[in-house]
């Protein structure tokens, strides 16, 4: 969430740079500063009523003693009427901060500077390109007949259990499954990062908190009679550790890293690009999630960005490395690098991570604060990236690594599945 110093000192530059996200945020600006100056001008009323209740009540008791009763029950008289619009005043300041809040979470964050302009995928900048172009044999075949013909992961199963967008993984599918969490786990935790297992239900403030709610909660799975959410992501429950928490200035940084199912609805996806794996509504992601100072949070992406680069690598997949525009960013988002693996079997990339810095947005929503070396609460910046989500990672590794009556496992994941090879 925005400031309302941040909208209150350049309200122009808050319109401007939210037109690089194809937002159009000047009539709500414009009501938030309404709004600010309804709430100064309530609360400078309220402490001037207040003020003269405080002398009006001295006066009645030095009216009481000096006998003039009449008088002092026209004061009494007085008095309840200041406290009548006191506390219609108090009734219109909640009104108008609860509009203040509402306006105030319908404007997305500002895009950093190095964000480029434009409307959607297609503008997206790479950033660079590794890995080589996997040889496959003749007639190879995407991932979903690859799944069907190794009798590895069942599509048709998943529909009779739950409904498309649920896949059941069975024998050497299920282990790999389990050996890529071990592998990202494991990578992640000698980068310093700390496991934390984490709910996959959490309550509305933590969906708010992260800025799922009120944006995406179309997206979300909502459990009616205990009012959870399923989580989209381990960053919503991970963050979420350091709500309403005030870190101390030797307390960074705050470096975790968590696996969990996530549940998506994915309203509205059809056709040919969420066939097989390309797009669920449950699927195994880790992430990485960390809380930094604002002057070093840009450091921090580097490193979270050049991290997930060497887990792509290890696995000897061809990559890229996208710069987000502002029309397709995130609505939480200052800035953010999509990874993208080749699938040569379909002919397209996939998305399989991406890398943002929200600065203080999350941490103002939050209340995620620390103390600076002079004594100052300010607001923390937060991070948060795949590393990796497993879907079209699985996809892609049997696509890519397809060879004449087998699929071969990456070196660095042998260890983990106790296997080398798919048929």
């Amino acid at each position: 969430m925005l400031t309302l110093k941040t909208l209150r000192e350049n309200p122009e530059h808050v319109i401007a740079k939210l037109a690089v996200k194809n937002f159009d945020a000047r009539e709500i600006v414009n009501r938030v500063i309404a709004l600010d100056d309804n709430r100064k001008a309530l609360q400078t009323e309220s402490d001037a009523l207040l003020g003269k209740q405080k002398q009006m009540a001295a006066q009645i008791g030095s009216l009481m003693k000096q006998g003039k009763r009449e008088e002092a029950e026209a004061a009494k008289q007085e008095v309840a009427a200041l406290k009548a619009r006191s506390t219609e005043l108090l009734a219109q300041a909640d009104a108008n901060n609860k509009e203040l809040l509402d306006q105030l979470v319908l404007l997305p964050n500002l895009p950093c500077d190095q964000v480029p302009e434009g409307k959607g995928a297609e503008d997206n900048v790479v950033v660079r390109m590794g890995g080589e172009e996997p040889n496959l044999p003749e007639n190879a075949l995407p991932h979903w007949e690859l799944a069907k013909k190794y009798d590895i992961i069942d599509f048709d199963l998943g529909v009779k259990l739950t409904g498309a967008g649920f896949p059941v993984y069975k024998g050497k599918g299920a282990r790999l499954q389990r050996a890529l969490i071990n592998f990202f786990l494991d990578r992640n935790i000698a980068a310093g990062y700390l496991e934390v297992e984490p709910p996959v239900m959490v309550n509305a403030d933590s969906g708010f908190g992260t800025g799922q709610l009120p944006d995406k909660e179309g997206q979300m799975y909502y459990v009616n009679e205990d009012k959870f959410y399923l989580v989209p992501t381990a960053e919503v429950p991970v963050t979420n550790i350091f709500r309403d928490v005030i870190l101390g200035a030797d307390q960074f940084p705050q470096k975790m890293t968590a696996y969990t199912p996530c549940f998506r609805r994915e309203a509205g996806s059809y056709g040919k690009d969420v066939r097989g794996l390309n797009r669920l509504h449950q699927f195994d992601k880790v992430e990485i999630v960390r809380v930094e100072k604002p002057e070093n949070s840009y450091a921090a992406l580097d490193e979270m960005i050049a991290h997930v680069e060497g887990l792509v690598k290890d696995l000897g997949l061809r990559y890229r490395i996208l710069r987000l525009c502002g029309g397709d960013m995130s609505f939480t988002s200052a800035i953010t690098y999509d990874f993208e693996l080749w699938s040569a079997a379909q002919g397209r990339w996939l998305e399989i991570s991406s890398v943002s810095n929200f600065e203080s947005y999350q941490a103002n929503r939050l209340k995620l604060r620390y103390k600076d070396e002079n004594g100052k609460t300010q607001l923390c910046h937060t991070l948060n990236g795949s590393s990796l989500a497993l879907p079209r990672v699985v996809a892609a590794l049997l696509e890519d690594n397809q060879k004449d009556g087998y699929i071969e496992i990456p070196e660095v994941l042998r260890p983990y599945t106790g296997f080398d090879r798919i048929g």
